[in-house]
């Protein structure tokens, strides 16, 4: 397996999971209950499982590299924002 791919793949993982938490914090505030947290972290985690599946296997180079771009950027605007 390329360097790159592992390289992409890790930082897709750290910015995700990073998103996973917010948008479970998010949710929780707006509901108020916990199973919609937990609902919508089972939701964001198997999303963000099958982006570093396709970015470790399938994606070439620029669109492994646009994925985590765009969940780098939206992990950030999420954290500024919240």
């Amino acid at each position: 397996m390329e360097t790159w791919r592992l390289i992409a793949a890790a930082l897709l993982v750290a910015a995700g999971l990073l998103s996973v938490l917010v948008v479970m914090a998010k949710v929780r505030d707006r509901t108020g209950r916990g199973a919609s947290a937990a609902l919508a972290g089972a939701v964001s985690v198997t999303v963000l499982a099958l982006l570093a599946l396709l970015v470790l296997t399938a994606l070439p180079a620029p669109a492994a590299w646009v994925v985590v771009a765009v969940v780098s950027v939206t992990a950030l605007v999420m954290l500024l924002v919240g």
